[in-house]
């Protein structure tokens, strides 16, 4: 991979720690809405990301390979790294499973008007929401978005367009070659 795209990837990382952080601060503002704990995974499932999250999540793999997977085809609905309820890959988790269960706020599709997202397990006394205690989905899709467009132009193994999505169940065959 060439420094650019290199580049890139610990440009992402940053902005996932970033991410993890607020996640962190939120999930503890909200400890007593939230019933969300080790070994829930009502909201795993299989997801695409972004080229710039799967390249980075294969190279941190690569280097520290999960202890068990699933070998399911890039169709399924279920994810490989799913195991007995517990996620296999947590420290390399892409953003969307960053931020389960926490209350999620995102402009419409319209683009006229405030919507949240929450696990239907969370929030079943709550309903005071703002941008201070939410997760703002569309600032940090946002800057995801930027730093994926320039992976993409400066990743030379493979060619993706901008809104290109690859399978995190295509990890597993990744990491046996």
């Amino acid at each position: 991979m060439n420094d650019k795209a290199q580049n890139e990837l610990e440009r992402y990382r940053g902005l996932r720690n970033e991410v993890s952080e607020l996640s962190e601060k939120l999930a503890n503002l909200h400890k007593d809405e939230m019933a969300c704990k080790k070994g829930c995974s009502e909201c795993c499932m299989h997801f695409s990301v972004l080229p710039v999250e799967y390249f980075s999540i294969l190279q941190e793999l690569k280097a520290n390979p999960p202890k068990e997977y699933q070998e399911l085809d890039e169709e399924a609905d279920d994810c490989n790294f799913l195991i007995n309820d517990l996620c296999q890959i947590y420290q390399s988790r892409p953003f969307i499973c960053r931020t389960h269960g926490l209350p999620l706020l995102f402009m419409s599709p319209e683009g006229d008007d405030w919507e949240l997202s929450t696990c239907p397990l969370n929030f079943t006394n709550f309903e005071d929401f703002h941008s201070e205690n939410t997760f703002m989905q569309d600032t940090y899709n946002s800057k995801l978005f930027l730093i994926n467009q320039e992976f993409v132009k400066n990743y030379e193994a493979e060619k993706f367009g901008d809104f290109d999505m690859i399978s995190m169940n295509r990890l597993v065959e990744d990491l046996k070659k």
